[in-house]
């Protein structure tokens, strides 16, 4: 008896598991489909003609995004496949302990048929309940006769049970392992995937080689743009700080002069409210002082500051500032280009390259802080407190300076250049007042 509520225990306990793994093979499959999703969206962008040093560079960058792409996913494969290891060994040790408990049931059961087999006719019973002593061990026995034929009855259909759990658990540990057989395939079919795109790279990358000059010249072109760029930034950022500066000390000295009101007030209350009580007399009623002073506005010192720790609690979790599906392109930092010697990046930010149409968008809440053209595109500067996203590299803007915003907020259209195969890539910027941010850190991609 105390065997088989043990049995019963367990299969209570087991029955969970087997719905917690085909929920977390579900979970992995649905993240693998989203991350497939993005590549063979992102596939589409890789498009070029390559009639130009400027072009070839472009679509160099793009080939390094999409090859990093590839090998996340790949990674994500291993990953999955080692958790779908676990969750078969886990299995398999669920299956064996219930064959082995299903052994031992089995030999209890065949041990009490042969039992029955010996005392289990009505006679035996019978004279086995009405041999006792006393009347009250004649009950006794009729009651255990009675409770081992429903232990027979109990035991038999736990053992049912066990086989069907059984049988279930077989199902399962088919299932785990169709999913390791498809991550391998896909695992495999993606390395070879990323095979070719590396070797396109180097190819690629020897056609640079040969204009090495040209390509140094696109090179400084790029980053001579870039350095406009970011001393405009720079400088409009500079400009926030100041008027944050300006602001917060303002709203001190209002603070300080509403404080020397109210307790001026509330010394000619105190002196009113003594002179009523020298003359009570001559004086029917009494008013006291009421304060004049107007009640502080709220501290936008206060407000920024509220605001930059809820950004700060969404660091890794804030979303993309792009609408359609992309590709990073160029990372934050300097770093050299794939392949290349003496050649040279320096990115404030990053790029993402997405397709024609894409939105840029607000990564958190905030305020329009500022928006600039440069070259004939629109750059837009949005304040989240002491933080300060740019979004640049815009056809137009659908925001103006000013405005409150909420995340994931449009605030432009990408621009798309035409010339070069439709590219549109969104150049994005963090900062904490002066200090440059790295945006992959802040940003879920």
């Amino acid at each position: 008896m105390k065997r088989l509520c043990l049995l019963l225990c367990m299969l209570l306990c087991l029955a969970p598991l087997g719905a917690q793994t085909n929920k977390r093979i579900k979970d992995l499959q649905n993240r693998q489909g989203q991350l497939r999703k993005q590549i063979e969206e992102t596939q589409t962008l890789l498009n070029s003609t390559k009639k130009d040093v400027g072009s070839q560079l472009n679509t160099l960058n793009t080939l390094t995004g999409q090859i990093d792409e590839r090998r996340r996913y790949i990674d994500t494969l291993t990953s999955d496949m080692a958790q779908i290891d676990a969750e078969m060994n886990l299995v398999e040790a669920q299956l064996s302990r219930l064959q082995t408990d299903l052994l031992a049931q089995k030999d209890d059961y065949v041990a009490s048929l042969r039992y029955l087999q010996r005392h289990g006719s009505i006679q035996q019973k019978l004279m086995f309940i009405f041999s006792a002593g006393s009347l009250v061990q004649t009950l006794r026995r009729l009651r255990y006769v009675r409770e081992y034929a429903t232990y027979q009855k109990t035991q038999g259909l736990a053992m049912q049970q066990q086989q069907q759990d059984i049988s279930a658990k077989r199902k399962e540990l088919e299932e785990v392992r169709a999913s390791k057989t498809d991550l391998l395939q896909q695992r495999e079919a993606e390395r070879r995937v990323l095979e070719t795109q590396q070797r396109e790279q180097r190819a690629l990358v020897n056609e640079l080689q040969k204009t090495q000059k040209g390509l140094q010249d696109e090179i400084r072109k790029k980053q001579a743009e870039a350095n406009k760029l970011n001393a405009e930034i720079d400088k409009l950022v500079a400009a926030e700080i100041e008027k944050a500066r300006k602001q917060a000390e303002e709203e001190a000295r209002r603070e300080a002069e509403a404080k020397k009101q109210a307790e001026a007030a509330k010394r000619t209350e105190a002196k009113t409210v003594a002179k009523a009580n020298a003359k009570p007399a001559t004086t029917k009623t009494a008013t006291s002082a009421k304060s004049t002073t107007a009640p502080a506005p709220a501290s936008s010192a206060s407000t920024d500051k509220a605001l930059s720790a809820n950004f700060e609690q969404n660091r890794g979790r804030l979303p993309a500032p792009i609408t359609t599906s992309y590709i990073v392109v160029s990372r934050f930092g300097q770093y050299n280009v794939q392949g290349m010697k003496n050649v040279t990046l320096d990115n404030k930010g990053i790029d993402l390259q997405g397709k024609p149409g894409a939105q840029a968008r607000a990564v958190f809440n905030g305020k329009v802080a500022a928006i600039f053209q440069l070259n004939g595109l629109f750059n837009v500067l949005v304040r989240h407190g002491q933080y300060i996203s740019v979004y640049c590299n815009l056809s137009s803007t659908s925001v103006k300076q000013g405005d409150d915003v909420n995340t994931r907020q449009e605030l432009g259209t990408v621009f798309t250049d035409t010339s070069n195969d439709n590219r549109t890539v969104l150049h994005f910027q963090l900062r904490k007042e002066r200090d440059k941010l790295n945006p992959e850190r802040w940003l879920k991609l």
